[in-house]
């Protein structure tokens, strides 16, 4: 194993992953370089400024002007670094499978530079096999061996945008090297930024590691969506239900239904792992069946929108309808795969009169139009009917509640709120 201590590194990527890792290793006192194929991105960093909700813009200057961290729009910097770390997106294609076509760009520009004792680490979200079948032989082009020439390994992302508890520092890393050798190094590399490290027996792990926790948490909330739904037939209030379960201490963890998946993980992460089964003529049914339930939750939410204007003798058609928070979770200004844009195209296909207000988006584009998030302080007794679809904290819902004349409230925000209604609250 090559001993050179890791000092030099680079992250290809800067988006919610990357650039917080980045930072992260550069306050456990690396050199860090972030490429970045967005020449804004890039700008923007290097004048001091930040994109991201969770990093303040004070943090950059402080990072740019130390001379450590170093952000760049190309590769070249790659032959000079011990370590290179990968953290670039695992979209969906068109035909909802996995597209890896960011991984594989960023693997062959490291071949390019690929020297003695180099690691590189993926972080990028994909299906098990990918570090061995795809990148490893990339990578082995030259003539140069894995474990001993260069070390590979695979170590899953776990950030949670807008968490205030958990973050790259204090959240356990789990690390799985292509060989012994190889998790040793990936491991030394990571106690810089991160107090405890999991290492596991193989890329491989690692890799379905990180889709075991997000298939949980798409199983998990497709089975208490669809108990909404069956609350619903029974006339009982799902949000009392869970709130009684999860006085049990053991056996029961709460899940919370909502309109839908959001992100850039949950609602794609499981699909990575069900196409990989499906080339093995497998069907993850659980999968299959959890992904079904959740992208039907956009097309629920608007028939409970219908039944709530039937209360009023409306129907969508002509209606002026507020969606409060287009974001896909509460707090952060993401909205990738958020639910909102699918309600507010089936509203489109409905013929309602849509607004939006959201204090972390200005703008939304859906289906070729152009949303302006409108401010509350212009009143909604205008409005036929307010959605809650993300329930962000500086919304006053006493406020809301007390001034709106019909409310669906996806998220239970208005718990507890009802005494303050001059109208009619429905949930979920």
């Amino acid at each position: 194993m090559n001993d050179k201590p890791i000092s030099k590194i680079a992250v290809l990527g800067l988006g919610y992953v990357g650039l917080p890792l980045s930072l992260e290793f550069y306050k456990g006192g690396l050199e860090v370089y972030g490429i970045e194929t967005d020449k804004e991105k890039v700008k923007k960093l290097n004048s001091g400024d930040s994109y991201l909700d969770d990093v303040p813009a004070t943090m950059i200057k402080e990072a740019i002007s130390s001379g450590r961290f170093n952000v760049v729009d190309d590769y070249k910097i790659l032959q000079y670094v011990d370590s290179a770390i990968i953290c670039v997106p695992t979209p969906l294609n068109k035909l909802q499978e996995p597209d890896i076509s960011f991984i594989i760009q960023a693997v062959d520009s490291i071949e390019v530079y690929l020297h003695s004792g180099m690691l590189i680490v993926l972080e990028s979200t994909t299906y098990p096999g990918t570090t061995e079948e795809v990148i490893l032989p990339r990578l082995e082009k030259k003539g140069m061996r894995v474990g001993k020439d260069f070390y590979l390994a695979f170590s899953p992302e776990r950030y949670d945008p807008g968490n205030k508890q958990y973050n790259i520092r204090n959240t356990p890393k789990v690390i799985g090297g292509v060989t012994h050798e190889c998790t040793k190094k990936a491991t030394e590399l990571y106690k810089h930024a991160v107090s405890e490290i999991i290492p596991v027996s193989n890329a491989r792990t690692a890799e379905m590691t990180k889709l075991l926790e997000n298939t949980f948490r798409a199983v998990n909330i497709a089975m208490v969506n669809e108990m909404a739904m069956i609350c619903n037939q029974l006339n009982i209030d799902i949000w009392e239900v869970i709130d009684s379960a999860k006085t049990k201490p053991f056996g029961f963890m709460p899940f919370y239904p909502g309109p839908g998946l959001g992100g850039h993980c949950i609602p794609i992460d499981p699909v990575y792992l069900s196409w990989k089964m499906k080339t093995l003529n497998y069907t993850a049914r659980f999968i299959e069946l959890a992904r079904l339930i959740n992208s039907s939750m956009p097309r629920y939410v608007v028939e409970k929108m219908a039944d709530a204007l039937n209360t009023k003798m409306k129907s969508i058609q002509g209606s002026k309808i507020l969606l409060l928070g287009v974001t896909y979770k509460k707090d952060i200004s993401d909205i990738r795969e958020s639910p909102a844009v699918d309600i507010i195209s089936l509203l489109l296909n409905k013929g309602a009169e849509i607004y939006f207000s959201d204090p972390f988006v200005k703008t939304i584009h859906v289906e070729g139009n152009v949303f302006t998030s409108y401010p509350l302080s212009n009143g909604l007794s205008q409005f036929d009917l307010v959605v809650i679809v993300t329930d962000h904290s500086s919304f006053d819902y006493q406020q809301i509640v007390s001034n709106s004349a019909l409310i669906l409230d996806t998220r239970n925000a208005t718990k507890g709120l009802e005494k303050y209604s001059k109208g009619t609250i429905f949930k979920l």
